[in-house]
C-alpha cells in the first residue's frame, strides 16, 4: 500500500468498494465514476481522480469492469492478503465482531477470541473458538499474530494491550472506551463511540438550526 494515502481517501475507497460489491450482480458488467458519484452524492471529479489512482483500465462512456475494479481497490488499500487477528473480550460487542462476516472482504481473519470468564469459552457461532485468557500469549506467539482487537472493559484495556505487545502484536483495534498508551512503533486505532455520537448529535443540531 502506498505510504501517502490519506485517511479521507481510504475512507472513500472503502465506500466505493461496498457500493460496487452491492451492485456486482445487477446485470451490468461495468460501472462509471459518474454512477458511483451519483449513488453516493459525491462530486464526480473526486471519484474519477480516486479511481484513476487505483486503476488505468477505465474507458470513456464505458467505465470500469466491476470485478476488476473491486480487485484493484482491494489491492490499493492493502486487503488483498489475509491478516490473522485475535480478539480479547468476548462480551456482547466482542461476540458481535466474531459474528461479522465482512472482515474477510478486507483481509481480516479472527483466528480466536479470549476471555477471562471461563464460562464464555468454547465454540461460538459454529466456527470461532473462545479460549481462556491465560492461553493468549502462547497462541499469539505460536500463530505469529500481528493484530489484536480489544473489546474488554476500560480498566483491563491497558494491561491487555501490554500483553499483546509483549507477544508480537504490532497493530491494535481498540473498542474499549479509554485511551491506550503504546510505543511509537505500535499501530493503535481507537473506535470511540462517544466521539461518533457527539459528532452525530452536533450534525443533527446544525440540521435543525437551518430549518
Amino acid at each position: 500500500m502506498r505510504n501517502n494515502i490519506s485517511r479521507e481517501t481510504l475512507q472513500r475507497m472503502a465506500v466505493y468498494l461496498d457500493l460496487i460489491k452491492s451492485v456486482q450482480n445487477n446485470g451490468k458488467e461495468n460501472i462509471s465514476s459518474k454512477a458511483i458519484a451519483d449513488e453516493l452524492g459525491l462530486i464526480e471529479i473526486q471519484v474519477r481522480k480516486d479511481l484513476a489512482a487505483v486503476s488505468s483500465k477505465g474507458k470513456p462512456k464505458v467505465g470500469y469492469n466491476k470485478n476488476e475494479l473491486i480487485r484493484d481497490i482491494k489491492a490499493y488499500i492493502g486487503c488483498g492478503s489475509e491478516k490473522n487477528a485475535v480478539l480479547v473480550g468476548a462480551g456482547r460487542l466482542g461476540r458481535a465482531l466474531l459474528s461479522y462476516k465482512g472482515f474477510g472482504d478486507y483481509g481480516f481473519n479472527i483466528l480466536a477470541a479470549f476471555d477471562a470468564d471461563k464460562r464464555k469459552t468454547g465454540i461460538y457461532d459454529g466456527t470461532k473458538e473462545i479460549l481462556p485468557i491465560e492461553e493468549l500469549p502462547e497462541f499469539c506467539r505460536e500463530h505469529r499474530i500481528k493484530i489484536g482487537i480489544i473489546t474488554v472493559p476500560a480498566p483491563a484495556a491497558q494491561r491487555t494491550l501490554d500483553v499483546l505487545i509483549e507477544n508480537g502484536i504490532i497493530a491494535v483495534w481498540n473498542f474499549a472506551p479509554v485511551h491506550l498508551n503504546a510505543p511509537p512503533d505500535i499501530i493503535v486505532k481507537h473506535e470511540n463511540m462517544a466521539i461518533s455520537l457527539a459528532v452525530l448529535s452536533r450534525q443533527i443540531e446544525e440540521r435543525n438550526e437551518t430549518r
